[in-house]
């Protein structure tokens, strides 16, 4: 009748999830998943400025 496995928990943070039952470790544990993405992101951002830079230079005249 009931499952024995155990609770399984989202391994990501996806926006608006409920998060009403979860402890402040596991809150804490979400802004750093969404940190490091903040990171990467910003990280994307610096490199396709580079590169776009770099075209622009290129091409002007």
């Amino acid at each position: 009748m009931f499952d024995d496995e155990a609770v399984r928990k989202p391994r990501g943070h996806e926006v608006g999830m409920a998060i009403e039952a979860m402890s402040v470790g596991e809150l804490e544990e979400r802004i750093a998943i969404l940190e490091a993405e903040i990171a990467r992101l910003r990280a994307a951002i610096a490199d396709r400025q580079k590169t776009k830079a770099a075209a622009d230079s290129i091409f002007k005249i």
